[in-house]
């Protein structure tokens, strides 16, 4: 077994993550190694030193290929040595004094409510197969936050109708329960009715008109097709209706708390991202409650 490959293994069998995640690595490393073969005639990247990694950097950099992502396939090298040092075969890492490149903060713009409303409402209308998935892939993504991988995971036996929640297995195969509200619990029954005469071939929740699993372009080419004739916004993603509800909630004074254990965050710092495009929402209480406001001016 290669050091790529055993890699991959530890990254599948101990670390828990996504085959999505995995892949996303391989990629990386793959790309690396082929260029320092090319370039350098070099295929063991143990041997590999910092000065051949900033070469690569500065032929994707050429490439016009982002800072951002330039960043996360060099995330993936820094993980890939930490692996090599865990296990004996380097003593330090090439990357250790490694600084990212520098990277603009790219503002995530939520749906509107009203854009949320009337997507679903466009979808209320006709009960063929499909319309009934796609009414519940948008009413889920909104009302739960889930992540898109999470969605395409769900098993018909992830509902419990009698507790009204949904169990959601997210990043490292962590389980979470999130609440159901009515109108999806009514929408889910329709849809597994629905889905009784399709030829399903396994048990996850959603499928193909064809009964297969769905996949990650199909979510996304939904949620972009049909948030597309409503809004204007540049992204129109699954992430942006995962975003949206974190945001609303923080609008309607969620606590945030609340909200990161709704969205499967570790941690605290991955939930306040979204908080600032609840400042709008943070402006409007501060004009109505500070005493200096033009609103109480007079008094």
């Amino acid at each position: 077994m290669n050091q790529i490959e055993a890699f991959l293994d530890y990254l599948s069998l101990e670390k828990k993550y996504s085959e999505h995640t995995i892949l996303a690595y391989k990629n990386d490393l793959i790309s690396f190694l082929d260029f320092c073969e090319v370039q350098y005639e070099e295929s063991q990247l143990n041997k590999v030193n910092y000065s051949q990694i900033r070469s690569w950097i500065v032929s994707m950099v050429d490439m016009d290929i982002s800072n951002r992502s330039i960043n996360r396939k060099i995330s993936s090298l820094k993980t890939f040595y930490k692996f090599l040092q865990k296990t004996k075969q380097i003593v330090n890492s090439p990357l250790a004094n490694h600084k990212a490149l520098k990277t603009v903060k790219e503002i995530q713009v939520p749906f509107s409510v009203d854009e949320v409303n009337k997507v679903i409402e466009s979808l209320g209308a006709e009960e063929s197969f499909e319309m009934l998935r796609d009414k519940l892939m948008v009413e889920l993504l909104y009302s739960t936050g889930m992540r898109r991988a999470e969605l395409i995971k769900l098993k018909t036996n992830s509902i419990n109708f009698s507790d009204g929640t949904i169990k959601v297995l997210g990043k490292r195969n962590k389980e979470r329960f999130v609440p159901l509200l009515p109108s999806i619990s009514i929408g889910m029954k329709k849809y597994l009715e629905s889905r009784e005469n399709i030829a399903v071939k396994n048990d996850y929740l959603f499928v193909t008109s064809k009964g297969n699993k769905i996949y990650e372009t199909l979510v996304y080419r939904t949620i972009n097709h049909y948030f597309s004739t409503v809004s204007s916004k540049i992204k129109k993603s699954p992430h942006i209706l995962r975003h949206s509800f974190a945001t609303h909630l923080l609008n309607e004074g969620a606590d945030l708390n609340s909200v990161k254990e709704l969205l499967g965050h570790s941690s605290l710092a991955s939930t306040q991202v979204y908080t600032h495009s609840s400042l709008e929402q943070i402006k409007k209480v501060y004009n109505q409650a500070h005493p200096r406001s033009g609103k109480n001016q007079n008094l």
